[in-house]
């Protein structure tokens, strides 16, 4: 079940993002002849007075077709209705609506978990500093550090008083900053694995990742949180406002690291595969994480297809600036070549990927 809800909310928001594109060409008129959700053989069919609905095998994908270069369309080449036909604001508003409909989508289920849910509290905090997560082949891994690993101590600095929210705050801020200045020097940890466990003495040794000096973890105060009814429909507006701000600037600053480390960052990168594990783990914890990892795949969703690649949305969005700035379109040629190499590099690493992430999973790795 865990499985098959994680490929249920992929293809939900596959299906958000390309009924965004759908929804912008009929609202202007624009004719659509095809609308898919997956790709494959067709599960099921049904032909609308214009468009063919489809539902395919393989739920990871999917399309919205437009008849402009359909050899049995039924439209003359010169319709002013067809896609491109139409001025460029007219394609740049289709193009980007699926992009829009994602970053939408995630601040409606952001909503939607605080209304249902309730707003998170925080009711005790522990000594410590929680490693909430270690990046792959990061000095961090190396050493031995695992998620759910408690710092009490680093060198000299003491966090095993730790006894509220401010000090939980001050003692993780001291610790980003003791590790800052210790580039390629031991920092030597006490460590709290399991409670009632021995205490592990850990050396970790930050390296330079990208431009900042790290060890591959991300932070948390060491606290329990629980859920509490909402006070007012605002206090649920404003929560999943702060919860949606937090989860792009968490997007753009792994795409940030990504960009800038690539050699060290690539072995994070999870296809379909790796996505739809870690959102059945999370269906296994509770309603909350799989909100959050409803919406944090959807704003990824929207900010990957913003990427100026040929045979994203990003790609067709700068061919569309280009030719605004030009004042007539690139050689038709050009742009079909420039997109069929997009296209066969773009599936070449959604393969890559999934034989990537396949074997993590069966060899017990990811």
């Amino acid at each position: 079940m865990p499985v098959l809800l994680s490929i249920a909310i992929l293809a939900l928001l596959i299906l958000v993002h390309e009924a965004g594109h759908f929804a912008a060409a009929k609202l202007q008129g624009i004719h659509v002849n095809r609308f898919s959700l997956g790709f494959g053989p067709v599960l099921w069919r049904y032909q609308g007075k214009e468009t063919e609905y489809a539902i395919r095998a393989l739920p990871l994908g999917g399309y919205v077709g437009f008849p402009d270069d359909d050899e049995r369309s039924p439209y003359p080449p010169d319709d002013p209705d067809l896609l491109k036909n139409r001025p460029v604001a007219d394609r740049l508003v289709v193009m980007s609506a699926g992009v829009m409909a994602n970053l939408a989508f995630a601040y409606l289920v952001l909503v939607l978990m605080f209304a249902t849910l309730g707003i998170p509290s925080v009711t005790r905090i522990h000594p410590g500093i929680l490693i909430a997560q270690v990046m792959p082949d990061s000095p961090a891994e190396r050493a031995g550090l695992q998620a759910e690993d408690v710092v009490l101590r680093a060198a000299d600095h003491d966090y095993s008083t730790v006894a509220d929210e401010a000090s939980a705050l001050a003692a993780l801020n001291d610790f980003q900053a003791l590790i800052r200045r210790r580039q390629n020097r031991p920092v030597p940890l006490q460590v709290q694995r399991g409670e009632g466990d021995p205490i592990l003495e850990i050396t970790v040794t930050p390296e330079m990742r990208g431009e900042v000096v790290a060890i591959g973890v991300n932070l948390a105060p060491n606290q329990e949180v629980t859920l509490r009814p909402a006070q007012s429909p605002a206090e649920i507006f404003a929560e999943a406002g702060n919860a949606y701000q937090r989860l792009v600037m968490m997007n753009l600053s792994g795409l940030q690291q990504l960009l800038q480390n690539f050699q060290n960052t690539a072995t994070q990168v999870s296809g379909p595969v790796g996505i739809v594990k870690l959102g059945a783990d999370l269906a296994r914890d509770d309603a909350a994480s799989l909100f959050n990892f409803t919406a944090l795949i959807s704003i990824n969703l929207a900010i990957l297809n913003l990427l100026p690649l040929p045979a994203l949305d990003g790609g067709h969005i700068a061919f569309l600036i280009l030719e605004a700035i030009r004042g007539k379109r690139l050689p038709k040629e050009l742009e079909e070549r420039v997109m069929q190499t997009g296209l066969v590099l773009l599936l070449g690493l959604g393969v890559v990927l999934i034989f990537k992430d396949t074997l993590a999973i069966v060899t017990g790795s990811g």
